[in-house]
């Protein structure tokens, strides 16, 4: 692909986070005595912000009440820290590869900045990344506003660029403002789904994910 800035999604397309963050949730909600959801629904709503995503699982809660299960969230999530070893294999060596030749490198992520910040650090992807926008400091996908601040960073069109995610919220956000997309199949969202948003291609492997890229 001629692009000259590559976007990640965080959890699940760069880090194998999906099942941590789904039992976080899932302990945090039934702890407070909220109805116990099938596994998917927990993974499915994973690319969402935190307040999007509580109230696709839970409809109607208050503000008090969505707090409360956020921080029982972060009580869980935050027990385990994110390491090289939790990026997935192959990942690294791409971000690594996108620098070299060149091409900008940022983040687009539902995560909180706080979550992130801690992420960057113990993953150490951190300093490969240019920009970085966060759910709770912009819009949560798909709104496209977080692409919109990371292509105004750089000042590129948004041709100019591709957006890599496993979720259809990072593609669905992409799609909305005419940027290409690549479909990642080792997070949360397979093929069939992704292929709804139009992408560039899908992909199965970090190989064939380089490939495309050009790398």
């Amino acid at each position: 692909m001629n692009v000259k800035v590559v976007i990640f999604d965080w959890d699940g397309t760069l880090i194998d986070s999906v099942d941590h963050i789904a039992d976080s949730l899932h302990q945090a909600a039934t702890e407070l005595g909220y109805p116990e959801l099938e596994r998917e629904a927990y993974r499915d709503i994973i690319g969402l912000g935190m307040i999007e995503a509580l109230e696709k699982l839970y409809p109607g809660l208050t503000r008090d009440e969505m707090q409360r299960i956020r921080d029982g969230y972060a009580g869980y999530f935050f027990q385990k820290v994110t390491t090289p070893q939790n990026v997935f294999d192959g990942m690294a060596d791409v971000v690594t590869d996108i620098r070299r030749s060149g091409r900008g490198c940022s983040v687009a992520t539902g995560k909180s900045r706080r979550g992130l910040a801690r992420a960057l650090t113990s993953s150490g992807l951190g300093p490969h990344f240019d920009i970085t926008r966060c759910a709770d400091e912009t819009r949560s996908k798909p709104d496209p506003l977080m692409l919109e601040e990371i292509l105004a960073f750089y000042g590129y069109e948004p041709e100019e660029a591709v957006m890599i995610g496993d979720t259809r919220y990072d593609l669905d956000m992409a799609r909305r403002i005419g940027m290409p997309s690549i479909g990642v199949e080792w997070g949360v969202h397979q093929r069939d789904v992704l292929q709804e948003y139009d992408p560039h291609a899908v992909v199965t492997s970090v190989d064939e994910l380089r490939r495309v890229l050009g790398l």
